[in-house]
C-alpha cells in the first residue's frame, strides 16, 4: 500500500449518509483524463490539510478524513437549514491500469484537492510528492 500525504472506466462508490449515525460521506468529486493523466478534483471546504489522508491500494485511490462541526456536537443549535455534511467522509476512485500511482501529487487549496497522477512511463519507479 503507497500513502501520499496532503498536499476510459472509472468506478467511483459513494458510502451511505446519514445525519444520525456518525457514518461517512461522500464529497463532490471529478475524475477526468488530461494530456498528462489523471485528475480527480475534490470539493471539501472547511478542512485542514492535516485532516485528510490519501491511501493506495492496488488501484484504488482512496480520500478520507474527518470535517468538524462544533455546532452539532453541542445539541444547542436549532437548525432550520441543514445541508452541509459533517464527520467522517470517504471516497474511493479507481485508477486505469495506465496510470502510474506512485508518481501522484496532491495538492489542497482553497476548499479543492487536486490529485494529479501521471500516465505510466517507460521509466517507473517515481516518487509521491508531498505539496
Amino acid at each position: 500500500m503507497h500513502k501520499i500525504s496532503s498536499t476510459v472506466h472509472f468506478a467511483k462508490r459513494r458510502l451511505s449518509m446519514t445525519r444520525d449515525h456518525d457514518s461517512h460521506w461522500s464529497p463532490n468529486t471529478d475524475v477526468y483524463l488530461c494530456e498528462s493523466g489523471l485528475v480527480v478534483k475534490v470539493e471539501l471546504a472547511g478542512m485542514q490539510r492535516e485532516n485528510l489522508e490519501l491511501t493506495v491500494e492496488g488501484n484504488n485511490l482512496r480520500i478520507s478524513g474527518h470535517r468538524p462541526d462544533g455546532c452539532r456536537s453541542t445539541a444547542q443549535c436549532k437548525f432550520q437549514v441543514m445541508e452541509i455534511d459533517y464527520g467522517p467522509f470517504e471516497t474511493v476512485v479507481e485508477v486505469p491500469d495506465d496510470c502510474d500511482v506512485t508518481r501522484g501529487k496532491a495538492v489542497y487549496q482553497n476548499g479543492f484537492l487536486r490529485v494529479d497522477i501521471p500516465y505510466a512511463s517507460s521509466n517507473p519507479g517515481g516518487s509521491v510528492s508531498n505539496d
